[in-house]
C-alpha cells in the first residue's frame, strides 16, 4: 500500500523528522485559506497522487499569493496527472499539498528498501539527491552509500554517525556544530525506526535538504508491505483506492495476487512461477497477457469464481486462459469454480483451460459435462497457442 506525500510526511514527523510547514486542500478556496493561515509569502502547490515525476508532468506549481494558490489548486484538483511512472491512464488528483518554500543549500538522498539478496533492509544515501537520482545510480553507483540493517534492530548509532561523516553534511554549514551533527544522526535513526515499526517496503526522502532550519525532508515517499497491514489499523485508514488499479483493489478483498497489464488475454494460474511461465508462453506465441493473477495453492471454489469474475471485469480482455497444476489445489475444485463463474456471468469470451495434477480426470469431466464452450488443452504450449489464436478473432 502506498501513501500520499502528505501522509508520508505526517509519519516522518511522528519520528522526529522535520518537514516543511503545510496543509492539504481539497478545493481551491481552501488552498487560499491555508496560504493565509500559514502566513506564507511563497508556496508550492503539489498534486497528491501515487506517482513520481509530478514536477515534469505539471503537477507542482509555485504560488506567490492566496489567489495564485487558489488558481494552482483549481488547475490540479480533478485533473488526471500522467507522469512517466503513472502509465498512460494517469492518476486522479483529489487533493493538493500547500507548503512553504525553503532556501536550499544542498540536496541529499536517503532511502531504505528491502535487499532481497541479503534478506534484510538496506539504507542507501547520496550527497547528490534530487530528481536525477535514478540517473546517478545508473552512471555513478559508487556515489551511493549503503548500510545493511539488522531486520529487527535497524540502523545502529555508530552507522548513523558514519553516514553523517560520509555525506559531509557538516561542510555545508559555516561550521560543524553539534546541533547539525546530532540532527543528522537523529534523522537517520528515526527513518530506520519508522521503516521497521511500520512494516515498510520503502521509506524515501528525496530530496533531503540542508537549509537554514537544518535538515528537512522536502519530499517523502513511503510504501507499506500489505502483509503487515493487519498490525497497523491506523495506516490502513490512509488507503486511497482511487489511486489503485480497480482489479488489483478488488483482488485484495479475496486474498488474490493480481497485477494489471496492458494486453488482452486474461490469465488465471496457481503459483507465481507458473504464472510467469504462462505469460512468457503467451508472448512467445505473439499474444499479450492482460494480467498476472495467482490464485494460490489452496484457493477455494469461491476464490476461483471471484478470480474469474475479476478477469471478466477488465474490458480489454478478449479471451481467458486458465492454467492450473493441481497439488494442494485440486483440479475438480478449479473446474467447479470455473463452471459456477461462467454460469453466473454468462461468459461469451473464448476460454481455454489446461488442468494437470490432483483429480485432473475428475476436473476435465466436470468441464466436459458442463456443456459450456470451453477449449481443453493438455500442455502449456498448446494452451498458449490456442488462446493467442482465439484472442485474435
Amino acid at each position: 500500500m502506498n501513501l500520499h506525500e502528505y501522509q508520508a510526511k505526517q509519519l516522518l514527523a511522528k519520528y522526529g523528522i522535520k518537514t516543511p510547514r503545510g496543509a492539504v486542500a481539497t478545493e481551491p478556496k481552501q488552498a487560499a485559506e491555508i496560504f493565509t493561515q500559514l502566513k506564507l509569502s511563497r508556496a508550492v502547490v503539489k498534486a497528491q497522487v501515487h506517482s513520481g515525476g509530478r514536477g515534469k508532468a505539471g503537477g507542482i506549481k509555485i504560488a506567490n499569493s492566496p489567489d495564485e494558490a487558489s488558481k494552482a489548486a483549481d488547475e490540479l484538483i480533478g485533473k488526471i496527472l500522467i507522469t512517466h511512472q503513472s502509465g498512460p491512464a494517469g492518476k486522479p488528483t483529489h487533493k493538493v499539498l500547500i507548503e512553504e518554500t525553503l532556501p536550499i543549500e544542498k540536496e541529499l538522498y536517503v532511502s531504505i528498501v528491502i535487499d532481497r539478496k541479503q534478506n534484510c533492509p538496506v539504507l542507501m544515501a547520496s550527497a547528490e539527491g534530487g530528481m536525477e537520482i535514478e540517473e546517478l545510480a545508473a552512471k555513478s553507483p559508487e556515489k551511493i552509500i549503503k548500510f545493511h540493517l539488522h531486520p529487527y534492530l535497524g540502523l545502529q548509532p555508530y552507522q548513523a554517525r558514519e553516514l553523517v561523516y560520509a555525506l559531509d553534511i557538516c561542510k555545508f554549514q559555516n561550521k560543524c556544530s553539534a546541533d547539525i551533527f546530532k540532527s543528522g544522526v537523529s534523522l537517520f535513526l528515526g527513518l530506520s525506526k519508522l521503516f521497521i515499526e511500520n512494516d515498510c517496503s520503502l521509506a524515501e526522502i528525496n530530496p533531503l535538504i540542508i537549509s537554514q532550519p537544518g535538515l528537512i525532508a522536502l519530499d517523502g515517499k513511503i510504501n507499506l508491505d500489505d502483509r503487515g497491514l493487519f498490525r497497523h489499523k491506523d495506516l490502513m485508514e490512509m488507503r486511497d483506492i482511487s489511486q489503485e488499479h480497480p482489479q488489483e483493489y478488488e483482488a485484495s478483498k479475496y486474498d488474490l495476487s493480481y497485477i494489471g497489464l496492458d494486453g488482452n488475454i486474461g490469465c488465471m494460474v496457481n503459483g507465481a512461477g507458473l504464472a510467469m511461465g504462462t505469460m512468457d508462453l503467451i508472448k512467445l506465441h505473439g499474444g499479450e497477457p492482460a494480467n498476472f493473477l495467482d490464485v494460490g495453492g489452496g484457493a477455494s471454489k469461491e476464490q476461483v469464481a471471484n478470480a474469474f469474475k475479476l478477469l471478466i471485469s477488465n474490458k480489454n480482455v478478449k479471451a481467458i486462459l486458465v492454467n492450473i497444476f493441481g497439488g494442494i489445489m485440486k483440479c475438480d475444485i478449479i473446474a467447479e469454480g470455473i463452471t459456477a463463474a461462467v454460469k453466473e456471468t454468462g461468459l461469451n469470451l473464448p476460454l481455454v483451460v489446461r488442468l494437470e495434477g490432483t483429480n485432473v480426470k475428475i476436473g476435465k469431466e466436470i468441464l466436459k459435462k458442463s456443456g459450456m464452450n470451453i477449449v481443453s488443452a493438455d500442455t502449456m504450449d498448446e494452451a498458449a497457442k490456442n488462446i493467442v489464436q482465439l484472442a485474435k478473432k
